[in-house]
């Protein structure tokens, strides 16, 4: 038996500025739009899949935070330390803040080279060199 991640779903509070932030970054991760109906929209790689889903009027005022419980962050991994810093200079152009800048990209340490960012709702995201 394996315990294999089939899939995430995420609610966002708006759905265009979600899907236009992660459109472009899951397509440069290898992920494809998988699918889309009036109130939300999936990208899949490898059998597993992430869906984002526009949250019910009456539990948007409650927001998001990572310290509260619940997910703290969403990691990617990438094969190479290249591939992540293509992955940054794109964040950086679009003009995505990254976290931890004075220490990026080893805010995880000396042997974890990767890049910590936030997507609209203050999600915390981390993509990883696994080299």
């Amino acid at each position: 038996m394996e315990g294999n991640i089939h899939h995430l779903e995420i609610y966002v509070d708006d759905l265009i500025k979600t899907r236009n932030f992660y459109e472009e970054l899951l397509k440069i991760l290898g992920y494809q739009l998988y699918q889309e109906w009036e109130n939300g929209f999936s990208f899949k790689l490898n059998g597993v899949y992430i869906v984002f889903v526009k949250v019910e009027e009456e539990y948007k005022e409650y927001g998001y935070h990572r310290k509260r419980i619940g997910m703290n962050h969403l990691a990617f991994g990438v094969k190479n330390k290249s591939e992540l810093d293509t992955i940054t200079n794109v964040l950086i152009n679009k003009g995505i803040s990254i976290l931890y800048k004075d220490k990026h990209p080893y805010a995880g340490g000396p042997e974890h080279y990767a890049v910590y960012f936030e997507d609209p709702n203050r999600i915390k995201l981390e993509i990883v060199s696994e080299e």
